[in-house]
């Protein structure tokens, strides 16, 4: 594989809003078999065991970082006192759980039994974000909704931090059938989308501001100054449009208008009426956008869009996937002529923990082995390219493990993964990385099998689903639902081989 390529089009986890009754919708290989044979018992005893002593201890710290402001002031946010993002907005704030998320995990520690209920329940009590994919989840007063999540977390003394993953855009996820979305450039007599059609989304793109842009801004701005809020932006499309250009799906007129117009649509209305929420625009991960061209082309991409980059807080990382974190972050020493940073290629420095490489990345030519890596490398590309200092958020939700697919291409519903570390502002790179947090709420499917767990057909099954890392693909495993739907099963084995410590 030549180096400028890469694993080209390797899709986060899919989320398909208007099924989905969820907030949410690449280690040398290891092959299938029972998940207990993957890693010792008394290893993971271990483990158990530091949760039963640490206890509340150790999520309370997860979800929430001690800050002198909070004592001071219990009556308004401390980022929401200046006019705009001058820090980490994480950063001494509370952070939302969702109850509906926290009812999704009861009902799999009522089903569970020693290690991996007292797991479960560990799991529970780490905040995640909501996925409002569909125009359905933006007004309400349940907890389902932006509006409704908004009037929860503002009731809290103080405030507590709510992050939303935006989206929503037409012909969406163009890559992957899983997660395809509900508004079309131009639609099928079913009401899917025509992606056959490729001259124009003029429609589509009325359709996204009217219905779904617009009255997500006006619900947020109801809560300007009650709220801390960030947001990631439209998870899997500029990436697309980076990488995936062969693509008829991706790479026709009418999808790249969609995606750039769309995007930059949000992003400018975001940043001009919402000054005070946090934004961060999806990189993928460095398992797609690691190799220096395909970097440097996604951010040829912002540029080109002439977006508001010095009002966006930076980018958001490995959202829905399994990418492993790593242990530490490489001394950056750039290639001769390039920003490409060449400590762990070619073989050198192979021994260091930094340049550990499960995916084989490195041996390709990308230095974004892990994904404290690629912050780097996205770090160092937002300087050259767009002339801003950005900060990232890493979802670490599902990345526990990190030696668990036999092609770290594969991004559906993965067997053996693992729940990572809990989200939290107590990262390795504090200077550039906001934040861990889990993007995703482990237990929520990606996608689903050919066959939904009823017996009925699946209408939105993406072949990538069917993967030989997939949960689903082996004899004995059990369907798997559409994306954004309670998986038990896998919850249960991202528990039973959980990292969060």
């Amino acid at each position: 594989m030549e180096e400028e390529h890469g694993h080209v089009g390797i899709a986060c986890g899919g989320h398909a809003g208007d099924t989905a009754v969820a907030s949410t919708p690449a280690a040398k290989r290891q092959g299938s078999g029972d998940v207990a044979s993957r890693r010792s018992m008394p290893h993971f005893w271990t483990f158990v065991i530091f949760l039963a002593i640490a206890g509340n201890l150790a999520i309370f710290v997860a979800s929430r970082v001690d800050s002198p402001s909070i004592a001071r002031d219990r009556t308004l946010p401390r980022a929401l006192k200046a006019s705009g993002i001058t820090g980490n907005p994480f950063e001494g704030q509370v952070l939302y759980k969702n109850p509906v998320n926290q009812a999704q995990f009861d009902e799999s520690i009522n089903s569970a039994f020693g290690p991996v209920k007292a797991s479960l329940k560990a799991m529970r009590d780490v905040p995640s974000a909501y996925w409002i994919d569909v125009k359905a989840k933006i007004k309400g007063n349940t907890e389902r909704s932006l509006q409704g999540i908004l009037q929860d977390a503002s009731s809290k003394s103080p405030a507590e931090m709510v992050v939303f993953i935006w989206y929503d855009l037409p012909n969406r996820d163009c890559k992957a059938k899983a997660s395809n979305g509900e508004i079309c450039c131009k639609y099928n007599p079913d009401r899917t989308c025509d992606y056959t059609w490729q001259l124009e989304c003029n429609d589509g793109l009325n359709e996204y501001k009217e219905t779904y842009a617009d009255p997500f801004i006006e619900v947020l701005q109801k809560f300007k100054g009650k709220v801390p809020v960030a947001i990631v932006v439209e998870p899997d499309s500029l990436p697309n449009l980076a990488t995936n250009t062969g693509n008829p799906r991706c790479g026709g007129a009418a999808t790249r208008q969609a995606y750039e117009e769309g995007i930059a649509y949000a992003v400018k209305q975001l940043t001009s009426k919402t000054p005070w929420v946090a934004v961060y625009i999806d990189a993928a991960h460095g398992g797609w956008l690691g190799w220096q061209n395909n970097l440097v082309g996604f951010m040829t991409i912002l540029k080109d869009m002439k977006l508001p980059m010095n009002k966006v807080r930076g980018f958001a990382q490995n959202v829905a996937n399994y990418q492993p974190l790593g242990e530490a972050m490489c001394p950056y020493e750039p290639d001769s002529g390039t920003n490409r940073n060449g400590y762990c290629l070619n073989g050198r420095h192979s021994s260091e923990v930094c340049c550990a490489d499960p995916c084989s990345l490195a041996a390709e030519w990308n230095p974004a082995n892990n994904e404290l890596n690629y912050a780097q490398e996205l770090i160092n590309a937002a300087k050259s390219v767009l002339g801003i200092n950005a900060h990232v958020i890493i979802d670490t939700g599902r990345n526990g493990v990190t030696d668990m697919r036999k092609s770290c291409a594969n991004w559906c519903n993965i067997r053996g993964a693992g729940a990572g570390k809990p989200s939290t502002t107590n990262t390795a790179e504090p200077a550039i990385i906001d934040a861990y947090f889990w993007l995703k709420t482990p237990g929520e499917s990606d996608g689903c099998t050919a066959t939904l767990p009823s017996g009925e057909v699946c209408p939105r099954f993406d072949s990538d689903c069917q993967s030989i890392d997939s949960i689903g693909s082996a004899v004995g495993e059990p369907h798997a639902p559409e994306a954004g739907r309670w998986f038990d099963y896998q919850v249960k084995q991202l528990a039973e081989l959980a990292h969060m410590n």
